[in-house]
């Protein structure tokens, strides 16, 4: 039995990606808007999925223009298409699954912010993944987010309340205290840690679920089997580490001198990555390799010096004269899993530096993709910057191969009855 899916805000296609992987899942179409993700997704799903369509399966669109998206348009800037209703036909959507961009829920995000996000238009994205939602009625949504979620109030009234309201007005159930939806996907083997909430929506129509009887009622007792008896049965006993991920791939050592190749400077070798896909370092300046290998050898030698907050933000006010609200350095530690691989390694790398002193450089491309438990064979495109921020982005595809497999498990349970 295939079921179908639609993926919204897909990125590059990590929670597709786990789907697929699952074997009971197809999908029918993908809604992203930025290029570079579109490009990656579109290779993965022709090269790795057997997606001969795959140009036309996933619409690069701006999802808050919903009724075009449904029905097809012709845009300067994202060209023609003739919609999501033509991909979708008469098929059944069993499932839409992705979450909206989480910059504007992110805890670190309103740290920065002036204003705290509130005016951030990504507040609201959710109302765009609604739409579809009530305009294809699947049985079930997974709806993907990161912990600030949880505290995020940008009008003043929890914005967990808000959602709550609006999915229930749809005709959607979901878990009573969204604290118990919040996972670490390190308890399922990814070698990272990476606190996500994971909102199962269930459609009270599909399973003739009332409001009379809202505490003792099917939705109840299935999103109760998901969150506290299905998922938990998939954690793992040991974490994965980041030598377990990243140790087997080719060292790339500092350059005494700056090498130039194709219009490109590097300042590691070997320039080719050691023939993987994507294990090219981003360029380093002598003082950063410097500091990148005394950081890495503090940690090395046991000596840690450098594991404070304070004495990390000290050593980059007195290395570059600036100063920083939040620590600037961090060298991955190889004997745990890696602290989050966010979008913001597209700026730097300096929070995510290897662990190897003799490599003194921050992760590629390629290791921050491992960490995030992507295949070897899943091509980033774009420029590298385009890379670190659709794998910072993603969903882990292990993890969404564990959401897919515990949504199959509750499909084979209650639907069948």
């Amino acid at each position: 039995m295939k079921l179908n899916t639609i993926d919204l805000f897909a990125g590059c296609g990590g929670m597709t990606d786990g789907f697929a992987q699952e074997g009971h899942f197809r999908v029918l179409g993908c809604v992203e808007w930025e290029a570079p993700m579109c490009e990656t997704l579109i290779n993965r799903l022709k090269n790795k999925w057997g997606h001969n369509n795959a140009n036309n399966e996933v619409i690069r669109f701006d999802i808050q223009r919903t009724e075009e998206l449904f029905s097809g348009f012709f845009d300067g800037e994202y060209g023609i298409h003739n919609g999501l209703d033509s991909l979708v036909k008469n098929q059944k959507v069993d499932a839409i699954i992705g979450g909206p961009p989480c910059q504007a829920y992110s805890i670190a995000g309103r740290i920065r912010d002036e204003n705290g996000m509130r005016d951030d238009y990504r507040n609201f994205l959710f109302e765009s993944y609604i739409k579809v939602v009530s305009h294809y009625q699947p049985d079930f949504f997974v709806f993907e987010n990161v912990v600030g979620l949880l505290s995020a109030s940008p009008t003043g009234e929890p914005i967990t309340n808000i959602i709550r309201r609006t999915f229930s007005e749809a005709g959607y159930r979901i878990i009573s205290n969204l604290k118990d939806a919040l996972f670490d996907v390190a308890d399922f083997g990814v070698p990272q840690h990476r606190r996500r909430v994971i909102i199962l929506g269930i459609r009270e129509a599909s399973f003739n679920c009332g409001h009379e009887n809202f505490m003792d009622d099917k939705c109840s007792q299935i999103l109760q089997d998901f969150y506290y008896n299905i998922m938990p049965s998939f954690k793992t006993k040991q974490f994965s580490t980041v030598e377990d991920a990243i140790n087997d791939l080719p060292k790339l050592f500092p350059s005494e001198e700056i090498i130039k190749f194709d219009g490109r400077k590097y300042s590691h070798y070997p320039i080719d990555g050691g023939g993987y896909l994507n294990h090219i370092p981003r360029f380093h300046s002598k003082r950063d390799i410097k500091v990148f290998r005394m950081l890495a050898e503090d940690i090395e030698s046991g000596k840690f010096e450098y594991v404070s907050t304070e004495k990390l933000k000290n050593l980059y006010t007195e290395i570059t004269g600036k100063k920083s609200n939040v620590h600037k350095y961090y060298v991955l530690r190889k004997n745990a899993p890696s602290n989050t691989i966010p979008a913001h390694l597209y700026k730097d790398g300096m929070r995510h530096i290897h662990p190897d002193s003799k490599q003194a450089r921050s992760i590629t491309v390629r290791e921050a993709a491992r960490l995030q438990s992507f295949d070897d064979d899943y091509s980033f495109l774009g420029a590298m910057m385009s890379q670190y921020k659709m794998i910072g982005n993603a969903v882990p595809p292990k993890f969404a191969k564990i959401i897919a497999s515990g949504l199959y498990k509750l499909i084979l349970k209650y639907k069948t009855k």
